[in-house]
This record gives structure tokens, sequence and C-alpha cells, in this order.
């Protein structure tokens, strides 16, 4: 069974011309995850940053930005999606400035909370609004497909853009190229992008807001750091503080009038279905990525740029991914589509458990390649899904379920697959360590291939050269069994999603009835000479 065609009207230019507005927020808000990946140096040098100081540098526009994209999804649903994306793109432009131009560490945390605040803001509007702009059913599988890619291409493209931007100007300059997308932005969205919001929203809930972030931040968080230092009280603790808050959440979505989830919408199978294994599909992407990334700087040793650069080859694949599978969902039962993305990424995965330490880049680049195509024919098959699944008037919460839903499975993704590979790679380090070093060298050595790495250079030549073959080939043996661990994952989801999504589809009605539309001059423009067909 697949998916019936709508008898919507068809969007002309008007609206695929405001999709392409609409990827610059989604962009910038993708890159903002990667981009500092190559300023550590250059604000270690001006700013002075503590490490607690450096690691909040890094961490708290993702920790923000997932603690808030449920009430900004609501948000929008109540005061209007464009409006909140127009206010989003104004803070996160000032956000820009203010990081660029920070004086010290403190400034740039803030710096970098506001554009969490301003990304939460932007993503889940961007997606609710291509809802509400592509009525047919074909139309708006395919502007989801770009939509996917866009925002898969987002992350790899970060280091690569700050690499450039660091070779010809100061490390603020990262930032400040977030302003001229803003501005046009705010300068187009008004007369491309036409603004919806639920008639029967109802008002805000701020004390259902304030449960949300409380309970999505300190998981986000203690799984963070479970992944970085190993269970410990204080990361344990978290995750308990935040599931107690979720519990508190959840509970108070069923009690009060105007609920920021409808609950009820997880009794869909397609709509619960989607979230769980979107949630999955993002375990398996941010887990190999690590690795693969690793591998080709601390294995094979390449520069940062460098393997950035050799990074970005996956993602022409990944381009094209997106739109062929949302394509394929309008011919085949979505189950199916699901099923073979997360076979092909098993199919990846299980080709990047032959990798060795002396494989070169191509077998690398060709599983990551293989494995990033299953999995964005997941994810752009799974969202096309869910949004069609999801009433139109509550498009603006379900994208921020689905957007939250990916950043837990990215951060259990680096924290399970990290430490089974790390513990791999640990026990093959004490296990056989080189002779000639101390056991305190040993035991640094053991924490991770960049200390490996850190105590060759200060050991003896032959002694440095036998302790880096070691790291080397311990980390191979970790990567090996962290991919394979994520192989039989991901191969129990291809199997559950058949079951789970078999025969679902979204509704055929346009829907067009559900929104209140704004002013005229605000509507989407459906003209019969300007339909795409």
């Amino acid at each position: 069974m697949h998916q019936g065609t709508s008898a919507g009207p068809k969007a002309g230019r008007k609206e695929w011309t405001g999709l392409a507005v609409l990827l610059l927020p989604l962009l910038l808000v993708s890159m903002d995850v990667s981009v500092l990946y190559f300023t550590v140096p250059f604000i270690s040098k001006e700013l002075e940053p503590t490490g607690t100081e450096q690691l909040w540098i890094f961490d708290i526009y993702g920790f923000v930005l997932a603690g808030l994209l449920i009430t900004m999804g609501s948000l929008g649903d109540r005061i209007g999606r464009r409006r909140l994306l127009l206010a989003g793109a104004v803070a996160f432009g000032v956000a820009s400035v203010a990081a660029a131009y920070a004086q010290n560490a403190e400034t740039l945390i803030a710096a970098r909370a506001l554009l969490g605040v301003g990304g939460a803001t932007l993503m889940p509007s961007t997606l609710a609004l291509i809802r509400n702009m592509f009525h047919d059913d074909k139309q708006r599988s395919a502007a989801i497909g770009i939509w996917s890619s866009a925002m898969a291409s987002g992350v790899a493209l970060g280091p690569v853009l700050s690499g450039f931007l660091l070779d010809h100007f100061w490390w603020g300059s990262v930032f400040l190229a977030n302003v001229p997308a803003m501005v046009l932005l705010l300068v187009l969205a008004p007369f491309l992008v036409p603004e919806f919001k639920s008639p029967a929203a109802g008002r805000f809930d701020p004390l259902g807001s304030l449960l949300s972030l409380v309970a999505v931040l300190p998981v986000i968080y203690g799984i963070k750091e479970l992944a970085k230092d190993g269970a410990a009280p204080v990361p344990v603790l978290s995750v308990a503080v935040g599931l107690a808050f979720g519990w508190l959440f959840l509970r108070r979505q069923r009690t009060v009038p105007n609920p920021m989830i409808d609950l009820k919408l997880f009794r869909d199978r397609g709509f619960s279905g989607s979230i769980a294994t979107n949630t999955l599909a993002m375990f398996g992407m941010a887990g190999y990525m690590i690795y693969t990334t690793q591998y080709l700087q601390s294995v094979l040793g390449h520069s940062p740029l460098e393997a950035a650069l050799w990074c970005l080859i996956p993602s022409f694949a990944v381009a094209f991914a997106a739109p062929a599978a949302t394509a394929l969902s309008q011919r085949l039962d979505n189950a199916y589509v699901v099923g073979v993305g997360f076979l092909v990424a098993v199919a990846g995965l299980g080709t990047m458990a032959l990798v060795e330490p002396d494989s070169g880049v191509w077998l690398v680049l060709t599983a990551a390649g293989i494995t990033s195509v299953g999995l964005i024919i997941v994810m752009a098959t799974i969202t096309d899904l869910l949004m069609a699944s999801a009433p139109k008037e509550k498009a603006g919460a379900a994208s921020a379920l689905l957007e939250t839903g990916q950043q837990f499975g990215g951060a259990l993704g680096i924290a399970i697959m990290g430490s089974v590979g790390t513990a791999v790679y640990s026990g093959g380090m004490t296990d056989h360590p080189p002779r000639g070093l101390a056991p305190a060298q040993v035991d640094e050595a053991a924490q991770a291939l960049g200390n490996a790495t850190a105590v060759a250079a200060r050991a003896p030549e032959a002694v440095g050269e036998a302790l880096l073959h070691t790291a080397r080939a311990a980390f191979v043996d970790g990567l090996h069994s962290a991919v394979l661990t994520a192989a039989a994952l991901l191969l129990a989801a291809a199997a559950g999603s058949a079951l789970l999504l078999r025969g679902v589809r979204g509704p055929a009605s346009d829907g067009r009835a559900e929104e209140r539309h704004l002013p005229a001059e605000e509507e989407p423009s459906v003209r019969r000479e300007d339909a795409v067909v």
C-alpha cells in the first residue's frame, strides 16, 4: 500500500522560492553544531577560557537547542509560525554578532546560549511551514526530501566553512557569516512565506514549557557526560532527575485544557512509529560519524580541515538520497522504504567493520557513504510520514517532537557507540602495552587515541612508533565493535519498522480548512499559471 495523492492545490513558483528561503536558517542552525571544531586554538589564545568554560562554549548551544524545541514548536502553533521564524532570525543574527565580538569566555557562552534559543525557533518553524505551504502529497514529499538533505549537509559543511574562514579571517568570522543569511531571511520571508497558526491552540502554558525544559536538559547533559566519563553519580542523577520531570510534564499534558503536546497523537502508529524510528536512525548517524572523523584524523593522520573535506564526499550521495526516498514513498509502502533504508545502513556499517589501520581513505568513505544514504532514506521518509500523520494545526509541535527525538538519538549514539569503542580500545591498550612505557604512561594512553598520540610524541622514537601501532590497532578494534553493535540495533529496527509502519499513510485530504489563514496578502499563491507539475 502506498500513500494516496492529495487533491489539494499545487504549489507554485512562490512556494518553491519560499522553500529556498526556509533552507537558509536550516543550513545555518545545523552548521552551528559543528562550526566550532577548528576554532578552539584561536578562542583559547584570545579569550583564555578555563577547561570548564571551553566545554560550555561547545555544549551550551546544543543543550539550549534541545531543551527549547518542544516549547518553540508549541509556541509557533499559537502565535504564528512565520512570526516565530522571523523572531528567531533576529535572535540568531544578534547572537551571532555578540559571539563574533565576544571579549571573554562568559560573553561567548551567553551568546552561544542565545544562538540555541534562535535555533530552537528556526528548526521546527521551517518544517511546520513546509507542511502548510505544500498541500499536494507529492510536492510535500519532494520539499521534505530537500529539507532533509539540507539539514544533513549543514552538519558536514560546518567544519569546512570554519576551516576556510579561519584561513583568511579571525575566529569571530565563523559566527559573523550567519548575519547576511538572517538579514536575507528577514527581508524575503514576509513576501514568500505565508503565515499559519492553529485556530484552536489556546493559551500558551509557561509551566508546561518549564517542565519540558528541565526534563530534556538534564537527560541530554547526563547522556553526554556518561559518554565522556563513563558511569558516575552526577550524570546518572542528572538523567534520573530529567526523567522525573519528564513524567511530570507528561502528566500535565494529560490534564491541562490546551496542552503543548496532544498525547492522543501517539495513539497513531504513523506518528509514534515515526518518532521512534527517526530517533534510532539518528542514533546510527551520530555514532558512526564520530568514528569516521577520528579514523581520518588520528589513524590516517589527516588535518581537521582535510578530514572535513574528505567527509564532504559522502554528502553528495546524501543530497540525492532524500528526494529519492520521498519519491519512492509515494509508490511503495513506507514500511518497505524505511526497512530498505535501514538494511542499506547495516550494509554500510558492515563495510566499516572491514576497515583496518592501513585501509586508506576510500574504504572508510565508501562505508560512510553507504551508511549515510541508508539513514537519510529512513529519516526523509519518516519526516514526510510524520508531517502527513500530524494534523496541520499541530505541525509545529510535531516537528519539534521529531527534532527532539533526533537530539536524544544523537546523544545516545555518541554515548553508547563511544562507550563500546572506548571499552574495547582501553582493554586492548592495557592487555598488550608496548615495552618501554611506565604504568602511568600506559594508563594515559589507554584513555583515548589522542592521548596515545601525545604520549608517543614524548617517548623515544622506537617506543613511540610501537605505541602508535598498538593504539591504532586497538582503536580500529573498538570501531569494529561499535559499528557491529549499531548494525545489530539497526537490523532490529528494520524488522520493527516493517511491522510497525506497514500500511501507515498520511491523510489524503488537503485539510486547508483546519488552518486559520491570516490576511489575504499573506496566503500562498496557487495560481494555475504558476503551478509546478
